[in-house]
C-alpha cells in the first residue's frame, strides 16, 4: 500500500478499539516472570554453555601479547575466541568500529576475547585468567580540548553540518536585544534494565540467534555481514526487550561473540555483557558544547538565532545533531546552525532517545529563557510570539499539525503559572529554607516515517493473528497492533494474536526513532486492508460495501461469521506501507509544553522536583495508557538529564570512570513525583491511516531544560552545563534569612 495522499475516512475511525486505553496484552507475562528474555531462554536449546567477553584495557593501541594458555587449561573451559582465531570478519553497516577487537584497538572494553565454559563462573574464572599486553598509544579523550580542531560532518539523513537564511550576522550585530551563551551536555548512558544479552545456536551452517535487539532487520543484515554469511543463513529472534533507548539499534558484541564461541564450542552459548561492558563496550549518547546566539526586538520576536555545536565520536562515526530543532522550532528571518565533529578515541557515541533534539533542547530551551528575560517578556508568552506555521527555513512548506501555542497556554493554566514569582523571590518551609521555582520549555520531536509490513492470518475460530519481525522494547507494540487489528477487522481484542521480534516474519519499521508504533501498525493496517478483500472476496460480498462488526462480514443483506468464511484452511493477506512525499510537502513533527515545580534548598543546594506536566500533540493517541506510560518515563529520564546523568572520562586512560548502576546515577521513585499528561485531541491525516505521529521520545524532549529553567527562577543562579548538581549551585545561591 502506497500512502501518498492525505488518509480519508477509514475503518480506525470508528475507534471501537483504537484510542482507547488498553491494559498491555503482553502485561500479565511480564509481570509474572514469564516473558522470556534473551538470556532467560531456557526452552530453545539443550546442553548451553555460557561465554563471558574479555574487553581491552585500553582505549588506543594495540595488543602485544595475548596469553591465553592459563585460561584453556581452567576447570570448564570449552573454547576461547580472540581475533587471532576468529577467522575473516567482516564489519556491519551500522558499526562504527569493530565489534571483535584485536591486534589493533579501537576504544577501551572493545572486546578481544570470548572465553566458553559449562558454566557462567566457570567462564568468568577462565577470562579472568587471560593475561594481555599492550602497547599504548596516546589518545583524543577531551571534548573541550579537541573542540578546535572539530570539522564539519559528513551530510547524513538530510541533515547539512551547516545551514544559513538571511544575514544571521548582520542582524545578530544590530539587535537591540541579544544573548551570546554556551551550554555543554555530558556523555550519557541508556543504562537499560537488560544486558546486551544473546543466545546463539549453529544447526550446520545456519545460525539461529535470540538477542535483545530493537530492528531485526538491520540487526541480521550486519550479522550476516560480519560473519560472512547469506542473510538467509541467519535467523535473529526477539520478542522480548528490557529497555533499549537506543542502545540495541545495533549489533553489538554479545551477538558476535556469542555466534563465535557457539561456533568454536559446538555448543549453544549464552553471553551476556557486564554492566561496564554495557557502558564503555556499546554506545552512548555524546558529549556537547553549544553555543547559542539569540537576538530579539523589544517587541519580543526573534530576528536571528544561531546554533553551533561541537561533539566528538571514533573516526568514521557521526554527530550529535544537536541543532536540528532549532531550524524548525522558532521563527525568525536571519539563521544559522552548524555542526562541528571531533575525532575521539572513546567508545562509540551513537543514538539515545531523541537523538539530537533531546541535548539540543537542553541548551536551546535555557537560551529562549535567557533571552525572554532579556527582553522582558514571560517566557511562554516569548515563545507564543516566536510561534510559527511554516518551516522557517522554507516558508512554503507549512506543518502537516502544529499546535505549540495550545499546547504551552494550556499547560500554563492547568499548572498555575500565573503564580510564578521573580527569581529568587518565592520560600516556604522553616525560616525560608525552600527556594520555589517554576519552569517552562518547549518540546519537539520529527515524526519519521518508515516502510513497514506484515502478515495477517485468520483461522477457522475466528482469530486474527498478525506477523511482523516489529519489537517492542517496553512501548507496548503487542497491544497497539493488536488493537490496530481488532479494529479493522470487527473482532475483540481476545481474538486477536500477535507474533513479533523474529527475521522469519515481514520486515517492520523497528522500533526507534519515534517511528515504531505509528509507522508498524500503518503496515497492519494495510495487511488487514487486503485480508478484508479477501474475506469479502471469498464471503461473495462487495469489498466495497463490506462492514466489519462482531466477528462477521456483512454485506448485500448478509451476514456470515469470520471464522465461516476463512474455513478449515484459513486466510492470509501480507502487505506494506509505504509512505509516498508527503512528509517532503510538508513538515511533519511532534510538539508539547513541559511544566516543572522544584524546590531548591537554600542551605545545602539539594533540588526537590515537585510536580511535572506534559502537554502533548502528536497526532492521533493510538493508546492513551500506554502513551501516558511513555511520555512519564521519558519525563524521569528528563529529570535524570538534568540533574544527575553523567559518565565521567578518565582523560588519561580514555574511559567512563562510573560504568555500572552504583555509580551511573538515574532518577529512582523517590526522585519523582506526581507527574500529569495531557494529550490534546488531534489527527493528522497527513502522517499516516492512523493519523497518529511517535510520542516515546517527545516527552523527553525539553524536559531538562524546564527542570534547569526552574532552578534559575528558584534560586536566580542560571547553570548551564549539566547536569545541574548542588556544587554549581552553592556559591551563588541567595543568602537565608
Amino acid at each position: 500500500m502506497k500512502f501518498d495522499t492525505p488518509a480519508t475516512t477509514n475503518p480506525i475511525d470508528q475507534l471501537r478499539v483504537v484510542g482507547k486505553p488498553t491494559d498491555r496484552i503482553d502485561g500479565p507475562r511480564k509481570t509474572t516472570g514469564t516473558a522470556p528474555y534473551a538470556y532467560e531462554r531456557h526452552d530453545v536449546a539443550k546442553n548451553v554453555a555460557y561465554g563471558v567477553v574479555v574487553g581491552a584495557g585500553i582505549a588506543k593501541g594495540r595488543i602485544s601479547t595475548l596469553d591465553v594458555q592459563a585460561a584453556e587449561a581452567a576447570p570448564g573451559v570449552l573454547a576461547i575466541v580472540t581475533a587471532y582465531n576468529a577467522g575473516k570478519l567482516g564489519k556491519g553497516k551500522m558499526n562504527t568500529a569493530r565489534l571483535l577487537g584485536g591486534p589493533e584497538i579501537d576504544h577501551y572494553h572493545q572486546a578481544i576475547a570470548v572465553v566458553v565454559a559449562e558454566s557462567f563462573e566457570q567462564a568468568r574464572a577462565g577470562a579472568a585468567l587471560i593475561r594481555v599486553e599492550y602497547a599504548r598509544e596516546d589518545g583524543a579523550f577531551s571534548l573541550a580540548k579537541a573542540k578546535d580542531g572539530a570539522k564539519p560532518p559528513k551530510e547524513a539523513n538530510d541533515t547539512p553540518p551547516s545551514t544559513q537564511v538571511g544575514d544571521f550576522d548582520g542582524a545578530f550585530a544590530q539587535a537591540a536585544v541579544k544573548i551570546d551563551q554556551t551550554y555543554t551536555t555530558p556523555d550519557q548512558s541508556h543504562a537499560m534494565m537488560e544486558p546486551h544479552a544473546t543466545l546463539a545456536v549453529w544447526e550446520g551452517d545456519k545460525l539461529t540467534v535470540w538477542t535483545a535487539n530493537q530492528m531485526i532487520d538491520w540487526g541480521r543484515g550486519d550479522l550476516a555481514k560480519t560473519l560472512g554469511l547469506g542473510r538467509d543463513k541467519v535467523r535473529l529472534i526477539s520478542p522480548f526487550i528490557g529497555g533499549g533507548f537506543g542502545g540495541k539499534l545495533f549489533l553489538r558484541a554479545d551477538v558476535l561473540m556469542a555466534a563465535l564461541g557457539a561456533k568454536a564450542s559446538g555448543r549453544p552459548v549464552k553471553v551476556a555483557l557486564q554492566r561496564p561492558l554495557m557502558m564503555n563496550n556499546t554506545t552512548h549518547r555524546p558529549a556537547t558544547i553549544q553555543r547559542l546566539r539569540i537576538a530579539a526586538g523589544r517587541d519580543g520576536k526573534i530576528t536571528a538565532i544561531g546554533h553551533e555545536s561541537w561533539s566528538g565520536d571514533l573516526p568514521g562515526g557521526g554527530p550529535e545533531t544537536a541543532v536540528a530543532q532549532t531550524r524548525l522550532l522558532y521563527a525568525g528571518a536571519n539563521r544559522m546552525t552548524a555542526m562541528k565533529l571531533a575525532v575521539l578515541d572513546l567508545p562509540e557515541g551513537n543514538a539515545m532517545r531523541a537523538p539530537g533534539e533531546a541535548p539540543g533542547l537542553m541548551a536551546l530551551e535555557i537560551a529562549i529563557d535567557e533571552i525572554a528575560e532579556k527582553v522582558g517578556m514571560d517566557p511562554v508568552q516569548f515563545r507564543i510570539v516566536n510561534d510559527t506555521q511554516v518551516d522557517p527555513e522554507k516558508p512554503e512548506r507549512p506543518f502537516s499539525q502544529r499546535r505549540l501555542t495550545e499546547c504551552l497556554r494550556t499547560g500554563a493554566e492547568r499548572f498555575g503559572w500565573s503564580r510564578r514569582a521573580a527569581p529568587g523571590q518565592r520560600r516556604e518551609g522553616p525560616g525560608g529554607r525552600w527556594l520555589i521555582g517554576l519552569g517552562v520549555a518547549a518540546a519537539f520531536r520529527n515524526n519519521i516515517v518508515m516502510k513497514s509490513a506484515a502478515r495477517v492470518r485468520l483461522d477457522r475460530r475466528g482469530i486474527v493473528t498478525v506477523e511482523t519481525d516489529m519489537t517492542d522494547i517496553g512501548t507496548g507494540t503487542y497491544t497497539i497492533l493488536a488493537q490496530t487489528a481488532a479494529e479493522m477487522m470487527g473482532v475483540g481484542l481476545e481474538q486477536v494474536v500477535v507474533r513479533l521480534g523474529d527475521s522469519a516474519l515481514p520486515v517492520s519499521a523497528g522500533s526507534g526513532g519515534q517511528w515504531g508504533a505509528n509507522s508498524s501498525a500503518s503496515g497492519v493496517y494495510a495487511a488487514c486492508v487486503a485480508l478484508r478483500e479477501a474475506i469479502a472476496k471469498k464471503a461473495g460480498i462487495d469489498a466495497k460495501d463490506a462492514v466489519f462488526a462482531d466477528g462477521q462480514v456483512r454485506g448485500g443483506g448478509r451476514s456470515v461469521p469470520l471464522g465461516e468464511v476463512a474455513g478449515s484452511e484459513g486466510l492470509a493477506a501480507e502487505d506494506k506501507i509505504e509512505f509516498g512525499d508527503l512528509d517532503k510537502k510538508y513538515q511533519q513533527s511532534t510538539f508539547g509544553g513541559h511544566f516543572v515545580e522544584v524546590a531548591v534548598d537554600a542551605f545545602t543546594g539539594e533540588v526537590r522536583v515537585r510536580r511535572m506536566l506534559a502537554v502533548c500533540a502528536a497526532g492521533r493517541i493510538l493508546n492513551p495508557k500506554a502513551a501516558r506510560s511513555q511520555v512519564i518515563g521519558a519525563m524521569t529520564m528528563g529529570v535524570g538529564a538534568a540533574l544527575m546523568e553523567a559518565l565521567h572520562v578518565d582523560e588519561r586512560r580514555g574511559f567512563f570512570v562510573n560504568h555500572d548502576l552504583a555509580g551511573y546515577e538515574v532518577p529512582a521513585h523517590a526522585d519523582i513525583p506526581h507527574q500529569e499528561v495531557v494529550f490534546l485531541d488531534e489527527t493528522d491525516p497527513l502522517s499516516s491511516p492512523m493519523k497518529a505521529k511517535g510520542v516515546g521520545e517527545l516527552g523527553i524532549c525539553g524536559v531538562a531544560a524546564a527542570v534547569a529553567n526552574a532552578i534559575y527562577n528558584a534560586t536566580g543562579v542560571r547553570v548551564r552545563d549539566y547536569p545541574v548538581t548542588l556544587d554549581k549551585l552553592l556559591k551563588d545561591l541567595p543568602k537565608v534569612a
